[in-house]
């Protein structure tokens, strides 16, 4: 302290150091924390030493150790490489971005992670042994973001004022801004690192580049930084599962030995921070009626760009010149170089090695195809009957390492005239699209498979040898066409070659967006049309050399490596995709080897051969004349040719060789570049702004450099091909000439159709374009490519995106592949593999929202995911100016890939629909993607008195209130209402029928354990009031509680109390293997009853005191303990009678699911009451038995079980639930022995039998299990009615003979515990009321937030089912009012229910008689209409409807629907919410969670969910759940937390304890296997 003082220290400092001192006393922080954060705050105010300097500014980076350094320089050499050669405008716009947004930070909280799921993917499994894995991180600081690497050694230090005193300002300001209490103004530090508080950013100021700043209605509290704040590393809590659970959870350790400050409500707070940002445009004010929640609807903006252009004309190509000497046909072509040159070479194929495996002469193509064509056509079938004719369809299957046999099989179709549908080879039976080409195959007919020997050999076999069908597939005949299996043509067989026809030549498979997979059919004409406009526009001339990389199956390496260089006489070195993995470089060596004329390449072979280049001398490219570029229509190809150009420009590569293409499976090749000798013409370049693409419309780009597309064009149109650009939706209208659009080609070399589908082929294949009269500009029909593009100056074709990657997202367009581009370019190759990115989108919320996947790289930390997962956030949101709704990291391979490598983008949106991606991390943002939520409900003035008295007039609306039958007119032959306690009625019982028996308890087996009969218990209730008197020396009216488990004891034991005019208390003893969680609740009631003595068993009052029990509570503060195993002979002197019937009878304690512990006091007169009313409904006499399978410690488990005999009579079968553990069937089989006719039993007891008898009903019916006598079978609860538990359970036990509508439910709560119970009598309902029972309504669920009951037809969207909770009980009035002006309510309205009866409780036994608090709950008034009656509050909501049903007497029946708790209801966007219906909303949305809890936080929706399978699929959930809620609810989740099984806590009466649960999450207690903060 001294030294503080002596310091000049500025005012803020010594605010923090006041403010550590305080948290160190209330033990916030550790000795150790205080002393690190104090020195820290004071050390730039010490006197220093010289020759410290140094050292302190060293001293703020994080330790650098050996390995890391190493590292750090091997990852900066390989950046600065990297920046040289990326000429890409893309990159460094993304660059400028992020260096935009570094001004402002904000922490962001990181998700957790349980250590488990962190060592699948996390730097803990690659880090050097001894070193932490923090000193193997490069110095965590937020230099410019693209080239970080390139800063000197110095950087980062950062300086102290924005470091420490920035940071530390900042939070004191925040914590006298009153929005944080001094818990989370610690919080401020737990968060994210540079990178995580970026990503805030981009939430801060999503609207770059847009003058105006939209901010949004602040969500929570309206604090935001001002200051530019140097944050800590981020903590991931992973604190490993044996740290102890409780307690203070501050600062932990993590395996590492770092410290983690993982205070659950320090991250939330930071995320509520980070949501206060100004967002998004606030949302328009619109009109909302009373029930429908409108969802905002997109207003296009009136700044938006528009097209200004005049329409564009058809841009025709140059005249397809016929060359003389062109064959007829393509076969004609084969037949003439296979017989005048052939042993010229045709095709070279490749070893892995890269070695020549094999050359194809074109006198061995010709003679093996004419084999492989009288081969299929004669020796498939019989002589009579060949399997395949002229025009049938065959599967071509050959691996991508074999194009010499394909080629075989292919030209032997052809000569055949049979159509080959070249597919892939399948590699398993469940491969990833492999279905969807067994539905083409079978679509096509396609009965025989052509495929090679060695691919013949791999495929799977079944246990026989045969290869088996692969799902979805057709049973195929598997024909290998290597020449050895094939039989010799015959000397006068030969195949007939016509010129090019009409009939179709081959089947090109297409896979669409939606993973469905079709076939284009080729004609033969087009084929050769097709092959001849390549050979003018690419000017292929005889025997020139052509390196093929692209897949020969398909598309360009189809149509200029196995068709157009056979009609040339072409050579083709083919490079299989196995070997460019090995070597990425061979394509290149290939060229220089065989000083190839011609390369065809992907962008992807032209950036691998860029990283590989370095070992490579003696390269020279001069001999390339033309480098055809497949994907040139890719934007972001244009970064790799540039990149490519630039480093192989010095080894003879000339610019004007790169030829980008585009092309399309319907259209075929749509434009190329053509290769000019002319150097100084540069290609097209074409800078568009992002703004304008998103509407469709070109401008170029200008005034900001950052959000740009950069274009090169694809050449110009075909040879004898017309081109138009269309609009992409509706009508085939012209574009202008500044708008983007579909383009459609009209020409004979494209595309016919999509085989067998006529439709889909006249919507693509016959498009007639119209002109902005209407009228249609060509007699021909056009084909839509599928390309977005437009035509620029000069007639280049420049190409925007794919109509498959398009994603309308809130009225504007965006294509994939920009914003795979946009993300590559955020930190290429470093973090993620480039090819390895998904981006598609997904509807929520009648919106299209977008979806990033991509693979890490196996050494990446969970730091870098989430650092590069933010500034790809930042990068879109600033370039694209969309939010994206799902951010999600894989493990490297695992996402589908298609045959070539790529990502199978259908089946990886299929995964994460279904919840089977499995990723290592996720970040959701729809916070800032959602805009088009309902706006926030405003509440209405209230309205007065009178108005309600109109309003009832005029809308014909009754005042909701209900009653059950009057008590004072039932004419019954009750003979125990002449008494006015209930142990004179058990004195009277005891002398009138001393042997009738009153309760039997039963074993887990099933047996009688124990029976008790009137004079039997009346003399132990003596016996126990004599020892009370004696032993205990207890006045009348002194409490006592009964600590015993569920029995005839604690029967006993309670009469005795009241023969001894003592007030009983019944308490659940703790369980023996759980005490220190259950002997508290049990000392707490105890206490808080004032209990002068606790009376129990020997073996529970031993455990009382036992060593374990001293070690959860003070033992020695134990009221004496009476054991009642042996009790006096003698009786007391004369019963206790008490003076007045309004006197306490007993304490009824429960726990709410809130977790509120209370007393309710019950007089006499209120117990005998109630006794009767139940006696009355149940219709219950002396010859009756009650099977009765409840806890008996509360509410009107304990009534049932202690009471009801002795003032009914009727005997009792005690079933305690706790044996149904043992047995599940225990409880239906005493039904069924004793032919029982009423039971009672509970949610949990219901909802065993389900799960555990499910499948063993037959076995009971073997046993004659009967419950054909059951009329009535009541759950017992103080919630909304479970209707999908009570349904199974009718189902379920229908075949047992239990009566669908024996089930049924009651209603009570604390301040009375029965309101409603006991459904209609079956034998009256029997008769007439056929159909559907009648008691469940459906309500719409949107108007029930708004407080509204609206009915609606079962199944209609939002409907609710909720069904009525029994009939109200005699004498028991209830009404619907207003919980917060206590005004009655109409019977539309949800309201809390008031009850009115003489057997409420008479009000809360508190032990600091602060009974004020709570006072209204028993005696409350209404505020108009009838305000003399005293009503108790429930505390719950719900509302009366009249039903179609009349009751005996012929009135209409009112039922009562319970909906929810008012406690535990959450008010989200001024809406009421029900935590049960977001819970079963998210319970639906995945197989794999078990059970749900939700409850809000700062006005934070957190979902708990219980995850019941392995933990890799916990990620998963978060998107679902997500959805889920947003889709049935209009709410976002701000926290996800997926926890283990049984984590969420559940009372003994099966409801769950959502406040507890809250707390432990709070408190860091639930041990989380993920907790994800949505953004």
């Amino acid at each position: 302290m001294a030294d503080r003082d002596a310091l000049p220290l500025p005012l803020e400092v010594r605010a923090r150091l006041a403010e550590l001192e305080l948290e160190l006393s209330e033990g916030d922080i550790t000795q150790k924390g205080y002393e690190k954060k104090r020195a820290k705050l004071i050390g730039a105010y010490l006197p220093q030493p010289p020759g410290l300097e140094a050292s302190m500014v060293h001293e703020r980076r994080p330790p650098m150790g050996p390995s890391s350094a190493s590292r750090y320089h091997r990852r900066r050499s390989s950046g600065t490489r990297d920046e040289r050669y990326r000429s890409d405008v893309h990159t460094e716009a993304v660059q400028a971005a992020l260096a935009k947004h570094k001004e402002r930070k904000v922490a962001v909280p990181m998700p957790s992670k349980r250590r488990s799921l962190v060592v699948q993917t996390s730097m803990d499994a690659y880090t050097p042994p001894g070193l932490s894995p923090l000193s193997s991180l490069p110095p965590l600081t937020d230099t410019s973001s693209g080239s970080e690497e390139e800063g000197g050694p110095g950087e980062g230090t950062p300086t102290s004022s924005q470091g420490s005193v920035g940071m530390d300002h900042w939070i004191s300001r925040a914590v006298h801004h009153g929005s944080t209490t001094s818990s989370s103004s610690s919080s401020t530090q737990s968060g994210g690192s540079g990178a995580a508080s970026r990503l805030a950013d981009v939430l801060a100021q999503a609207h770059v580049g847009k003058p105006e700043n939209h901010s949004a209605p602040p969500d929570v509290t309206t604090y935001a930084s001002e200051h530019p704040v140097q944050v800590e590393r981020p903590q991931v809590s992973t604190v490993p599962r044996t740290t102890p659970k409780y307690g203070n959870a501050e600062l932990m350790e993590t395996g590492d030995g770092v410290p983690v400050s993982s205070r659950v409500s320090a991250k939330i707070q930071q995320l509520v921070n980070t949501l206060k940002q100004p967002r998004r445009p606030p949302l328009r004010e619109f009109f909302v009626d009373d029930f429908e929640e409108l969802l905002e609807v997109q207003q296009p903006d009136p700044n938006q760009p528009r097209p200004e252009g005049a329409q564009m004309m058809t841009m025709r190509g140059e005249q397809l010149g016929v060359v003389t000497n062109w064959p007829p046909s393509l076969e004609a072509a084969l037949q003439r170089w296979g017989t005048i040159s052939p042993k010229a070479p045709c095709l070279t194929t490749m070893d892995t090695n890269g070695k020549p495996l094999y050359v194809l002469t074109y006198g061995k193509l010709w003679s093996r195809s004419i084999k492989v064509a009288y081969n299929i056509l004669h020796k498939l079938g019989t002589k009579q009957e060949p399997m395949v004719r002229p025009g049938d369809r065959v599967a071509l299957v050959f691996p991508n390492n074999d194009p010499a046999a394909f080629m075989v099989a292919f030209y032997g179709c052809l000569l055949a005239e049979v159509v080959p549908v070249p597919i892939e080879v399948p590699l398993t039976r469940k491969d990833a699209g492999s279905q969807q080409i067994g539905f083409l195959l079978g679509s096509c007919g396609v009965t025989v498979a052509l495929t090679s020997d060695a691919c013949h050999k791999g495929l799977p076999k079944g246990p026989t040898g045969e290869i088996p069908q692969f799902k979805g597939w057709p049973k195929l005949l598997w024909f290998v066409t290597e020449s050895k299996h094939l039989s010799k043509p015959p000397r006068d067989w030969f195949p007939h070659i016509k010129d090019a026809n009409n009939d179709t030549a081959y089947i090109e498979y297409k896979t669409c967006k939606d993973g469905s997979v079709l076939g284009v059919t080729v004609m033969r004409i087009a084929l050769l049309t097709h092959c001849q406009a390549l050979t003018q526009s690419c000017g292929y001339t005889e025997a020139e050399t052509i390196v093929n990389v692209l897949d020969f199956k398909k598309d360009v390496g189809l149509w200029h490596g196995i068709l157009t260089s056979v009609m040339n006489m072409m050579h083709v070195i083919s490079i299989p995709y196995s070997l460019m993995k090995v070597n990425p470089l061979s394509w290149i060596q290939k060229v220089c080897q065989y000083k190839a004329k011609v390369a065809c390449v992907k962008s992807r072979d032209m950036h691998w051969a860029l990283v590989a280049h370095r070992d490579q001398r003696d390269i020279n490219l001069s001999s390339l004349r033309m480098l055809i570029v497949a994907d040139g229509s890719n934007p972001w190809s244009i970064s790799s040719c540039d990149a490519f150009l630039n480093v192989f420009q010095s080894k003879g590569l000339r610019p004007e060789v790169i030829c980008p293409c585009a092309s399309s499976p319907e259209a075929l090749t749509v434009a190329i570049r053509r290769p000019t000798d002319d150097s100084n013409q540069p290609p097209g370049r074409g800078v568009l702004s992002m703004q304008g693409l998103s509407h469709g419309v070109i401008r170029v780009d200008s005034e900001e450099r950052l959000s740009v597309l950069t274009v090169q064009d694809v050449g110009t149109v075909m040879p004898g091909a017309l081109m138009c650009v269309v609009k992409p939706e509706g009508v085939p209208q012209l574009c202008r000439t500044d708008e983007i659009g579909e383009l459609c080609v009209c020409s004979v070399a494209t595309g016919t159709s999509y085989y067998g589908l006529a439709g889909m082929t006249k919507n693509t294949f016959e498009v007639f374009p119209m002109s902005s009269c209407g009228a249609p500009i060509s007699e021909y029909p056009f084909t839509r490519t599928g390309l977005l593009g437009f035509v620029g100056p000069g007639g280049l074709v420049f190409i925007a995106g794919k109509m498959d990657g398009l994603m309308v997202v809130s009225g504007r367009r965006h294509n994939a592949d920009d914003i795979v581009a946009t993300a590559l370019a955020v930190e290429p190759m470093k973090f993620v593999y480039r090819g390895r990115i998904a981006v598609f989108s997904v509807t929520v919320l009648h919106d299209e929202r977008i979806v990033v996947v991509a693979e890490q790289r196996p050494d990446s930390t969970e730091e870098d995911s989430f650092q590069w997962m933010s500034r790809v956030l930042q990068a879109i949101d600033s370039i694209h100016n969309v939010g994206v709704f799902c951010l999600a990291l894989v493990p490297a391979n695992t996402l589908p890939k298609t045959p070539l490598g790529g990502i199978h983008l259908s089946e990886t949106k299929q995964l994460f629909l279904e919840g089977s991606l499995h990723p290592c991390n996720v970040l959701m943002c729809p916070h800032t993607c959602v805009t088009n939520l309902p706006k926030p409900r405003q509440k209405q003035p209230e309205i007065g008195p009178a108005s309600v008295m109109v309003g009832n007039l005029v809308s014909g609306k009754r005042i909701a209130q209900a009653s059950g039958r009057d008590l004072g007119q039932i004419e019954d032959n009750d003979q125990a209402r002449k008494f006015l306690f209930l142990s004179e009625v058990l004195q009277w019982r005891a002398q009138t029928t001393p042997d009738h028996v009153l309760f039997t308890l039963l074993s887990s087996r099933g047996t009688v354990l124990s029976s008790l009969t009137c004079l039997q218990l009346h003399k132990r209730a003596e016996k126990i009031a004599a020892m009370l008197m004696e032993r205990g020396h207890l006045q009348d009216g002194d409490h006592v509680a009964l600590v015993y488990p569920p029995g005839i004891d604690l029967i006993a034991a309670f009469y005795g109390c009241l023969y001894a005019g003592c007030v009983p208390i019944t308490v659940r003893p703790p369980h023996p293997q759980n005490i220190a969680t259950t002997l508290p609740t049990v000392k707490m009631i105890v206490e808080v009853s004032r209990s002068s003595c606790v009376m129990t068993t020997q073996v529970i009052s031993k455990l009382l005191k036992s060593k374990e029990a001293s070690a959860a509570v003070d033992v020695r503060t134990w009221p004496p303990v009476l054991d009642t195993d042996d009790l006096p002979k003698k009786k007391p002197p004369q019963v206790y009678k008490p003076s007045n019937p309004d006197t306490l009878a007993y304490l009824d304690f429960s726990v709410s699911t809130t977790g509120m512990l209370a007393g309710v006091k019950m007089s006499h007169s209120a117990t005998s009451a109630f006794c009767r009313s139940i006696k009355l409904q149940c219709e219950l006499y002396p010859s009756r038995e009650v099977a009765i399978c409840l806890d008996p410690y509360c509410g009107l488990g304990f009534v049932l079980w202690c009471l009801c005999s002795v003032y009914s009579g009727h005997q009792s079968i005690l079933i305690p639930p706790s044996e149904l553990e043992v047995n599940p069937a225990l409880w239906l089989h005493a039904v069924s022995q004793f032919r029982v006719r009423d039971t009672f039993c509970s949610y949990s007891v219901m909802e065993l039998c389900t799960k555990g008898l499910g499948l063993q009903t037959e076995s009971l019916k073997s046993r004659s299990l009967d419950l054909s006598r059951v009329r009535t079978c009541v759950v017992v609860a103080e919630e909304r009615p479970r209707i999908a538990l009570t349904q199974s359970f009718s189902k379920l036990f229908k075949d047992l003979g239990l009566h669908p509508r024996a089930v049924s439910t009651s209603f009570g709560c604390r301040v009375n515990l029965a309101i409603c119970l006991q459904p209609y009598r079956l034998g009256k309902l029997d008769q007439g009321t056929s159909g559907p029972d009648p008691t469940t309504v459906y309500v719409d669920m949107r108007a029930l937030r708004h407080d509204r009951v609206r009915l609606v037809e079962r199944g209609s969207p939002h409907s609710l089912p909720l069904m009525e909770s029994g009939k109200i009980l005699p004498g028991v009035r209830i009404i619907i009012a207003n919980p917060e002006t206590k005004g009655p309510l109409g019977d539309s309205h949800l309201g809390e229910i008031w009850v009115h009866s003489g057997h409420n409780g008479s009000g809360y036994f508190t032990v600091y008689g602060d009974e004020a608090l709570q006072s209204d709950h028993f005696n409350s008034r209404l505020s108009f209409g009838d305000t003399q009656t005293v009503w108790a509050r429930t505390g719950y909501l719900g509302f009366l409807r009249r039903t179609e049903l009349t009751d005996a007497s012929g009135e209409r029946h009112d039922a009562l629907y319970v909906v929810g708790a008012l406690d535990e209801a959450m008010e989200l966007r001024g809406m009421r919410y029900h935590p049960i219906d977001i819970e079963t909303s998210v319970i639906r949305s995945h197989k794999s969670i078990m059970e749900c809890a939700v409850f809000p936080w700062t006005n934070l929706l957190v979902v708990v969910v219980e995850l019941e399978g392995s933990e890799q699929e916990a990620l998963d959930l978060v998107p679902l759940v997500t959805n889920a809620v947003l889709e049935e609810h209009y709410l976002i989740v701000g926290v996800v937390v997926v926890v283990d099984v049984g984590v969420i806590p559940i009372n003994s009466r099966g409801e769950k304890q959502r406040m507890h649960l809250r707390d432990g999450f709070l408190a860091d207690q639930l041990d989380p296997i993920y907790v994800a903060y949505n953004m």
